[in-house]
């Protein structure tokens, strides 16, 4: 199993920020570009930490959330660390 793991705190700017973009309605964009590069972050993370120990790819990957204190936030990626190879051909199944 490998994992990314990134805690983000919100910044005073932003949260101002999203509080008038509740009052209109919609998308907060400010916290959408937030949680998009976390997850990206993390998920970067879990990528370096597969190649290090030799895995050209990850199955089975996830994402979880927790909110350790008021406005911060852990994000962990993690799956499963493999080696994919091709296969000589479909008779390498059969036999």
């Amino acid at each position: 199993v490998v994992r990314g793991i990134v805690v983000r705190s919100r910044n005073i700017f932003a949260t101002l920020g999203a509080t008038l973009q509740t009052v209109v309605g919609g998308n907060i964009t400010v916290w959408t570009k937030l949680c998009e590069d976390t997850r990206s972050d993390a998920f970067d993370i879990m990528i370096q930490h597969a190649t290090e120990i030799g895995a050209n790819a990850i199955v089975g990957a996830r994402y979880d959330t927790t909110e350790l204190s008021t406005g911060v936030t852990e994000v962990l990626a993690y799956g499963t660390a493999v080696i994919v190879e091709p296969a000589d051909s479909a008779e390498s199944y059969r036999s």
